[in-house]
């Protein structure tokens, strides 16, 4: 019996040990573009890719509708997002 509980006991030590991670939140209107693009927030390429995830969803431009449509199956994923977001310059 001793045993199982000092093991029980030195597996809660571990856990209890290890660092919590918090949540952070972040005001994006309140981003300046020195903030973004010197990295003082995050990676410019991670909050971009961000950015455009929202934008895009706000106006309803959802790749991932486009494909789900059975008839779209066969259709590579560039010319869907080509198609559903227009093509880039």
């Amino acid at each position: 019996m001793y045993p199982k509980c000092a093991v029980s006991g030195l597996i809660l030590a571990v856990f209890a040990a290890l660092p919590a991670r918090a949540q952070v939140t972040v005001d994006v209107t309140k981003i300046n573009c020195d903030q973004f693009v010197h990295h003082k927030i995050s990676e410019p390429r991670l909050m971009a890719a961000w950015f455009s995830g929202y934008y895009n969803a706000k106006r309803n431009n959802r790749v991932t509708n486009f494909c789900s449509d059975e008839k779209n199956f066969k259709m590579p994923v560039m010319k869907a997002i080509e198609q559903v977001l227009g093509k880039s310059k």
